[in-house]
C-alpha cells in the first residue's frame, strides 16, 4: 500500500519538514537501492586494490589511459535528460493508472435512489446489481494483479467471498470453455443492467430516463475496467526502457574507473579513502530508476503500489450499505442552528485565535491617489456643471422640455361579449361611438374607450399605463359578476314550480326579506354607467 506522509509535512517550519522523513526506511530509497550501492562500491575498491597492488609497469600505464578515458567522455551520455524524462512518462502513467481504478458509489446512489421498492424482492435486486458490479472489478484486478490472482485463483474462491453463487460460476465457466480467448469481467455487468431493465418492467424504476442514467453510470463503471486492461497490455515502449537501463549502468561502470585515484596530480586525493560524490551520484540516478522500476507497475507488490484488496472489501461492505442499509433512510428533518438568521454572519471556532481575515482581491490595496489626483486636474469648470440625471424631480422647464421620456405600446384586451355579458359602453351617451359594422367594431369601441379616458391627462406615462391597466381590471371583474348573475338567474328559472312559489303563495314560516334584493338587468347596467362616469372624472 502506498506510504502516505502526508500529516507530517502538513505545516513546514524552519529549515523545512522533509528532514524528518529521511530516517524511514519503508519505501524509501535506501530500502531500493542498498544492494546495488553495495555491488557499486565493492566493484570500485576492488578495481583500486587491484591498480594499487596487483598492476605493475606497463599494466598500470594501460589501466591509467583507462581512467582518462572514462574520466573524459562518460559525461557525453546526456543521463539526467534521459532519465529525467522517462521518469516523468512513468509518475504520470502511475496516478492515471490510479485515478482510472472505478468505484461503485455513484452507481449504489443511483441503485437506492431510483430502484424503488421496500420488500424481498426489491432489497434483492438492489443488493443483486451492485454485487455484480463488485464482481466485475475484482475480475479485472485478478487479471493485472498478482497480489489478487493469488487471492483468487479460481472461481470457488469468488463463492467463498460472497462476490459469486455455483450457478453463476457454472455459466462463466462453460462460456469460458466456449470461448476461452477473451476475459469474461463483462458478464456480470451484462447481468447487472438486464436487472435493470426487469426492473424497469415490474415499475420499480419509476421512468425510462431514470433507467438510461443508471445505464449509463454503469457503461461508465464498464470503460473504467476495460482501461485498467489496456493499462495491463499496453506498456511503456520496450526501447524507451531499455535505453535508460542501460545509460544508468553503463555511466556508473564507466564511473568504477573514472573517478579512481591513479597518483597523478590531477587526482583527487579523497577518491583514495572513499568515492563520495560518485556515492551521492550513484544515489541520485539510480534512485532515480529505481523509482521507475516501482512506479511503472502499481499493482503488483511493492511498498508503494495500490492496496487492491482493501479496495475489494470496501466496496462491497459500502456498495451494500448504500443500497439496503441506507435505502430511503435519512434523519428527521429539523431546522439548523440559523434558521432565523437565514444565514450566519460568523461561524464559531474552537480557537477564536485561528479565526483570519477573509482573503482580499490583488488591487484592494492598489495606491490609486496619484492617479485620481491627475484626472481631477484636467476638468475644466465647464466640466463641473454638467447636468446630473439623478434627478428626477427638476422644477426647470428646460430640463422638463429636454427629459427623456419613455413610451409604451397601449395594452390591448380583446373581450368577446356573449349573450350573458353586458356593454359598459352602450348605455354612456358621453361617448362616440362608431358604426356598427361587426363584432370586430365592437372590440374598437372598447379600445377608444381606453384611449379616451387616458387622453388629456399630463400624468406620467407610468402613471397613465398602471391606471389603464387598474380600469381594465375592473372591466374584467365586472364582466365575470354579469355572468355570474346570468347564471344565477338560470338556474333559478330551471328550478320546478313547486320550487318557485308565486308571492300569493308563500309560506307563512318563511316570508320574504325585502332587505335583499335580486339583481336586475337595469340595475347592473346602471351599475356600469355609474362607474364609467367615475373613471372618467378620474
Amino acid at each position: 500500500m502506498t506510504v502516505s506522509y502526508t500529516a507530517e509535512v502538513a505545516t513546514c517550519r524552519r529549515f523545512g519538514c522533509f528532514w524528518k522523513l529521511l530516517g524511514r526506511w519503508r519505501a524509501s530509497i535506501y530500502k531500493l537501492i542498498w544492494a546495488d550501492l553495495l555491488v557499486f562500491l565493492i566493484a570500485f575498491y576492488a578495481t583500486a586494490f587491484l591498480y594499487r597492488y596487483g598492476l605493475y609497469g606497463k599494466g598500470k600505464r594501460i589501466f591509467e589511459d583507462i581512467v582518462d578515458y572514462c574520466r573524459s567522455y562518460a559525461a557525453l551520455i546526456p543521463l539526467s535528460f534521459v532519465l529525467g524524462f522517462y521518469v516523468a512518462i512513468i509518475v504520470e502513467r502511475w496516478w492515471n493508472q490510479y485515478i482510472t481504478v472505478p468505484w461503485p458509489d455513484p452507481l449504489a446512489v443511483y441503485v437506492s435512489a431510483l430502484v424503488r421498492g421496500q420488500d424481498e424482492h426489491g432489497r434483492l435486486m438492489r443488493r443483486t446489481i451492485m454485487r455484480y458490479v463488485c464482481l466485475s472489478l475484482t475480475m479485472v484486478l485478478t487479471m493485472i494483479s498478482p497480489g489478487i490472482k493469488r487471492r483468487f485463483p479460481t472461481y470457488d474462491f469468488f463463492i467463498t467471498t460472497g462476490l459469486l453463487n455455483h450457478n453463476e460460476a457454472l455459466i462463466i465457466t462453460k462460456m469460458d470453455e466456449k470461448f476461452p480467448k477473451h476475459s469474461k469481467y463483462w458478464m456480470p455487468l451484462m447481468w447487472a443492467s438486464s436487472v435493470m431493465t426487469r426492473a424497469r418492467k415490474e415499475g420499480r424504476i419509476w421512468d425510462d430516463f431514470s433507467l438510461k442514467s443508471m445505464i449509463d453510470e454503469l457503461n461508465k463503471f464498464r470503460a473504467g475496467c476495460n482501461m485498467l486492461t489496456h493499462y495491463d497490455m499496453i506498456s511503456v515502449p520496450l526501447v524507451y526502457t531499455q535505453v535508460v537501463t542501460l545509460a544508468v549502468y553503463a555511466y556508473f561502470v564507466a564511473a568504477i574507473f573514472g573517478n579512481q585515484y591513479i597518483g597523478k596530480m590531477e587526482s583527487n586525493i579523497v577518491n583514495f579513502y572513499f568515492p563520495l560524490l560518485s556515492t551521492l551520484e550513484f544515489f541520485f540516478f539510480m534512485g532515480w530508476l529505481k523509482v521507475a522500476e516501482t512506479l511503472i507497475c502499481p499493482f503488483g507488490d511493492d511498498d508503494d503500489d495500490f492496496e487492491l484488496n482493501w479496495v475489494i472489501d470496501r466496496n462491497l461492505q459500502v456498495s451494500y450499505l448504500i443500497v439496503d442499509e441506507m435505502h430511503n433512510d435519512h434523519p428527521t428533518l429539523v431546522r439548523d442552528q440559523y434558521w432565523d438568521e437565514v444565514f450566519p454572519n460568523e461561524l464559531p471556532y474552537a480557537d477564536e485565535s485561528q479565526r483570519q481575515n477573509p482573503p482580499e482581491a490583488s488591487t484592494a490595496k492598489l495606491d490609486l491617489s496619484k492617479i485620481t489626483s491627475s484626472q481631477l486636474n484636467k476638468r475644466t469648470e465647464s466640466d463641473t456643471s454638467e447636468r446630473d440625471f439623478t434627478e428626477f424631480d427638476a422644477e426647470d422647464e428646460s430640463v422638463k422640455s429636454s427629459e427623456l421620456r419613455i413610451k409604451f405600446a397601449s395594452l390591448r384586451f380583446n373581450i368577446h361579449r356573449s349573450s350573458s355579458s353586458i356593454s359598459m359602453l352602450d348605455n354612456d351617451p358621453s361617448i362616440d361611438q362608431p358604426e356598427a359594422e361587426g363584432e370586430g367594431d365592437e372590440e374598437e369601441t372598447f379600445y377608444e374607450s381606453d384611449q379616451l379616458l387616458s387622453r388629456g391627462t399630463s400624468k406620467d406615462d407610468f402613471d397613465r399605463l398602471r391606471e389603464e391597466r387598474e380600469r381594465e381590471r375592473h372591466a374584467r371583474q365586472l364582466q365575470h359578476a354579469a355572468m355570474t348573475f346570468d347564471l344565477l338567474k338560470g338556474e333559478l328559472k330551471n328550478l320546478p314550480d313547486s320550487a318557485n312559489p308565486s308571492d300569493n303563495e308563500l309560506p307563512p314560516e318563511n316570508p320574504p326579506n325585502d332587505n335583499i334584493p335580486y339583481p336586475s338587468a337595469d340595475h347592473e347596467a346602471q351599475t356600469e354607467k355609474s362607474y364609467m362616469h367615475k373613471m372618467k372624472d378620474q
